[in-house]
C-alpha cells in the first residue's frame, strides 16, 4: 500500500506529512512525499543565462524533499518524487496513477485558523478530480503527538454512496487494528431520506437511533468477533454545533462519503462534509462515491 503525501516546504506542507506519517504507520503503507513544480517558468534576472532555471528549482526542492525525507521517523518506508506540471493537483493525480497509491494526504490551506481544516485551491482542485480517497489535515497538525491513528469516526448518511464509505471505514479499521465510532448525522439533514413533512423532531431522532442502528449491526456483521465499534447520534440545531458536541481526541480520525453528485469513482465535497469541516479539530477523509478497482 502506498499514500502519497502533495507536499511543499511550509507549515501546510509539514502538516500534511505528519498526517501522512500517522497513516503510514498505521496501515503499514509506504509515503510517498511528492513535490509538483510549474514548468517553464519566466527566468528571473538574477540567474546567469548559462544556467538552467529548471534546474536551480528543481535542485532546490530535491533538497527540501531530501529533508522531508530525513524528518520522517525511521519506521516508515518513504521516498520522494519530484515532477513538473502545470497543476499541483492534477501533478498528484498523475503520480497517483504512476505509482500506484490508493491515497492523496494534504495539509490545509495557510489562511486558516490553527486547529482547523481551511480548503484551498490545490484541495479544492483534487475533491473535483482526484479518484483515490483525499486526507486532509487541519493546521497545525504537525503539532500533534500521536504516534498512530487512535480511533476512526465514520459519518453516515442515508443517501447513495453510504454503503461504500462503510465498507472503506471497516477495511481500513480492520488494518489499523483502530476502534471505529459510527456517527449518524441524518437527524442533522433536512432533505434527508427518512424526514416526512409531518415528522416532529422527535420522530425525526427516531429514525436517526433505527438508521444508526442498522448501521451498526451491518459494520458489526463485517468486523471479526469483539472488534470494538461503536455509535452515535450526533443531532443539534446544526451540523457545526452537532460535531462540537462529538468528543475529539489527538490521533483521532474521520471518514465522510463524496456528494451525490460526484462522478463515479471521483470525490465531491458535499453540504454537509463541507460545514463538519469548518468545525473539526482532526483529520477529515473524503472517499469516492464508488470503489477505486485500481485499474484506472
Amino acid at each position: 500500500m502506498r499514500l502519497v503525501v502533495g507536499y511543499l516546504a511550509t507549515p501546510s506542507g509539514e502538516d500534511g506529512l505528519a498526517l501522512g506519517a500517522q497513516l503510514a504507520r498505521s496501515l503499514g503503507a509506504q509515503l510517498d512525499i511528492c513535490m509538483v513544480l510549474p514548468p517553464d517558468r519566466t527566468v528571473p534576472a538574477r540567474v546567469p543565462a548559462e544556467t538552467g532555471y529548471d534546474d536551480i528549482l528543481a535542485s532546490r526542492a530535491q533538497r527540501w524533499l531530501d529533508e522531508a525525507k530525513s524528518s520522517v521517523p525511521s519506521d516508515i518506508d518513504v521516498d520522494v518524487h519530484l515532477s513538473f506540471h502545470d497543476s499541483f493537483a492534477q501533478g498528484l493525480i498523475d503520480e497517483v496513477s504512476r505509482l500506484g497509491a490508493q491515497a492523496i494526504v494534504l495539509g490545509a490551506a495557510g489562511d486558516g485558523l490553527l486547529g482547523r481544516h481551511s480548503v484551498g485551491s490545490v484541495s479544492t482542485e483534487l475533491l473535483h478530480s482526484a479518484h483515490v480517497p483525499l486526507a486532509l489535515a487541519p493546521r497545525g497538525y504537525r503539532h500533534s503527538s500521536a504516534k498512530k491513528i487512535r480511533e476512526v469516526t465514520c459519518a453516515l448518511g442515508t443517501r447513495t454512496g453510504a454503503d461504500v464509505l462503510l465498507r472503506t471505514a471497516v477495511r481500513t479499521c480492520e488494518r489499523m487494528q483502530t476502534p471505529l465510532r459510527l456517527v449518524s448525522l441524518v437527524a442533522l439533514d433536512p432533505q434527508n431520506d427518512l424526514r416526512d413533512h409531518r415528522d416532529t423532531p422527535g420522530d425525526v431522532r427516531d429514525r436517526a437511533v433505527a438508521h444508526a442502528q442498522s448501521t451498526l449491526e451491518e459494520a458489526k456483521s463485517a468486523l471479526p468477533e469483539d472488534f470494538p465499534v461503536s455509535v452515535t447520534i450526533a443531532d443539534d440545531s446544526s451540523v457545526e454545533s452537532a460535531v462540537r458536541k462529538l468528543e475529539w481526541q489527538d490521533g483521532d480520525l474521520v471518514m465522510v462519503g463524496s456528494s451525490r453528485l460526484a462522478q463515479p469513482h471521483r470525490l465531491f465535497l458535499g453540504s454537509t462534509a463541507a460545514k463538519m469541516l469548518r468545525v473539526l479539530p482532526v483529520p477529515m477523509v473524503v472517499v469516492p462515491k464508488q470503489e477505486f478497482s485500481g485499474s484506472e
